[in-house]
């Protein structure tokens, strides 16, 4: 079974060399967790406990410039950032979306 939250933080970034992107400049980022587990005892998780363990690794990032923690903070290699953080964090299979703004995303599972 799947279990899923949606969670929000706000950062600032710039891609190094990149023409249309080069300049310091901000999203709003949608970030979706999906877990897969059985339910045991009628549930998988609490939501409330898997909301609060990614807020805790968004807090880390929210209202900061991600080029403080990633060479190139691509929208790919944020998705591989938080899902690496998320994934000691949760201890279950799980699938990490990343929406950088609307209509554009980067997905990976672990």
């Amino acid at each position: 079974m799947k279990l899923g939250v949606v969670e929000y933080m706000d950062c600032a970034h710039f891609l190094p060399g990149h023409s249309k992107c080069g300049s310091l400049h901000g999203h709003t980022y949608k970030v979706e967790v999906i877990i897969e587990g059985e339910a045991k005892g009628g549930m998988i998780v609490d939501f409330a406990n898997l909301k609060a363990k990614l807020r805790d690794v968004l807090r880390d990032y929210d209202h900061k410039a991600l080029n403080d923690f990633l060479e190139y903070p691509s929208v790919e290699n944020i998705c591989e950032l938080l899902s690496g953080n998320l994934k000691d964090k949760l201890g279950f299979p799980l699938l990490v979306r990343v929406w950088e703004g609307e209509g554009k995303w980067a997905e990976t599972q672990v």
